[in-house]
């Protein structure tokens, strides 16, 4: 009785710590068989159109499809499109004989975009509303994929850019442009974005700092597999910021 009365309070002690809540995983159920990126993640920015004159003036969206080699009949995507000053550029571009299909998470911003293009007339634009860590495009339809001043914000960079992987034609690219700070300042280091892009299939092929983009261009292209969802090797921040990582930015 003695034995069994000393052992009581470690029983319900181990009772007591099975009932704790164990620490709370909010991350998507599509997103659980990736690794977790090892980063803070910026909070999602203004999609306002108010600086599309300063970014006009300063020749942003001519300079970025310049580099692109963006040319007539071309079939692109505009991911994070908000109120559309790439999708409409893209769309004069690539003109009547191309595609652009923009999206864009926000459903407010996609429904004044949907606005702008109709009144504009825009009738070589689609617009598709996408998913946090899914841009769901189809497969094997686009010549160059945009994710601009955007992909600071995507919280699951390993699950979307798998899922966005399959979306290049032969011979297709991935243009991102973005500021080299901190992810949660609304920008993120070229390594760290090398080396994200590397963990799920994809090559630096160019990399240009311009002042026309307040920030960098890195353009990437698909490698011939991708690893599985289980296999991918996350980058970890201060890794992917080493001496090894940046070696590919010189010269450029």
């Amino acid at each position: 009785m003695l034995r069994a009365s000393a052992l009581a309070p470690l029983a319900l002690l181990a009772l007591l710590g099975a009932c704790e809540p164990t620490p709370k995983d909010d991350r998507a159920e599509t997103s659980r068989a990736f690794p977790k990126a090892d980063r803070p993640v910026s909070e999602l920015g203004s999609n306002s159109v108010s600086n599309e004159s300063d970014r006009d003036d300063r020749n942003e969206a001519n300079t970025v499809m310049n580099l692109a080699g963006v040319a007539p009949g071309m079939s692109v995507a505009d991911i994070g499109a908000g109120e559309g000053y790439y999708t409409v550029r893209l769309a004069e571009r690539v003109t009547r004989s191309g595609r652009v299909l923009a999206q864009d998470i926000d459903g407010d911003a996609l429904r004044r975009l949907g606005s702008r293009v109709e009144a504009d007339r825009l009738d070589n634009v689609s617009i598709k509303p996408g998913g946090e860590d899914d841009p769901k495009l189809p497969e094997r339809s686009f010549d160059r994929v945009f994710l601009v001043h955007m992909y600071h914000e995507v919280a699951e960079p390993y699950a979307f850019l798998w899922r966005l992987w399959p979306s290049l034609k032969p011979g297709g690219r991935v243009v991102v442009v973005d500021i080299d700070r901190a992810t949660d300042s609304h920008g993120i280091p070229p390594a760290l974005l090398i080396c994200e892009m590397a963990a799920v299939g994809f090559r630096l092929d160019e990399f240009h700092r311009k002042p026309e983009l307040a920030g960098y261009y890195a353009q990437f292209v698909a490698a011939q597999t991708r690893p599985e969802p289980g296999a991918i090797k996350p980058c970890r921040l201060k890794a992917a910021m080493g001496a090894g990582a940046t070696s590919a930015l010189k010269g450029n």
